[in-house]
Formats: C-alpha cells, sequence, structure tokens
C-alpha cells in the first residue's frame, strides 16, 4: 500500500490517508479482505501520530470502506460496486467542475477543454 503524505497541504493528516486507501480501494489495488497495516505500523512508517491513523481508519470504517477486529487488525471490506462507482462519478463530477471553473476564468472554449479532455482521456 502506497500512501504519500504531504505537511504543506491544506488537507489533515488523517484525512489524506483515508482518501488514498480509498482511492486504492476503488480502482481495485485493494481488494476486498486485503489486510491494511496496523495503524502503529502505519503510523511509525508514515512517520506521524497513531491517533492520526486511528482517526484515518475510524474515517475509513464509517464510510464502509474497511472493517476492524479487535487483535486482528482492519481488512478491506465487500464493496459495493454500484456505490463505488457512483462514488467515483461524484468525485469525477467535482474535479471537472473546479475544471472547468478555472478554463472559464482563463478563457478556454468548450471545443478546447473537449479537446484537452480527448488528450488527456487517451483519445485521438
Amino acid at each position: 500500500m502506497n500512501i504519500i503524505i504531504s505537511n504543506s497541504s491544506g488537507e489533515p493528516l488523517y484525512e489524506q490517508i483515508s482518501s488514498q486507501i480509498k482511492a486504492q480501494i476503488i480502482n481495485g489495488t485493494l481488494k476486498e479482505g486485503d489486510a491494511l497495516p496496523s495503524m502503529r505500523a502505519l503510523a511509525l512508517a508514515l512517520h506521524i501520530s497513531v491517533i492520526t491513523t486511528k482517526r484515518a481508519y475510524e474515517e475509513l470504517e464509517r464510510d464502509g470502506f474497511i472493517e476492524s477486529y479487535t487483535g486482528k487488525g482492519s481488512f478491506v471490506k465487500r464493496q459495493n460496486t454500484e456505490f463505488l462507482r457512483e462514488e467515483c462519478l461524484r468525485q469525477t463530477e467535482e474535479l471537472l467542475s473546479q475544471a472547468c471553473e478555472k478554463a472559464k476564468q482563463g478563457g478556454v472554449s468548450l471545443e478546447e477543454l473537449k479537446e484537452i479532455l480527448d488528450i488527456i482521456y487517451g483519445g485521438d
């Protein structure tokens, strides 16, 4: 599991951790039943407080991405594929909305924006 945290980001560390784990579950890097590192091991690897990793894991469990068992650890929970797709669509819409606002501010036309999207997405 690869997690990169940034102290210069405006996002709290626990949110950076949980959002990256969610992304790895959504894209299939982490699969149902996969064990996550213990809170202590992850904190040690990232050079952060165990309280921070505990909060990230609690958020992931609350959102239904993982399940934790006392003495056994935390594991990727079976995911509802429909829910994962909806979450992915929601995040994509949010990011595209930000991109559209930026494009409007910069005077980028809709056609130019579509062309950029085609190139980035992998079209001709």
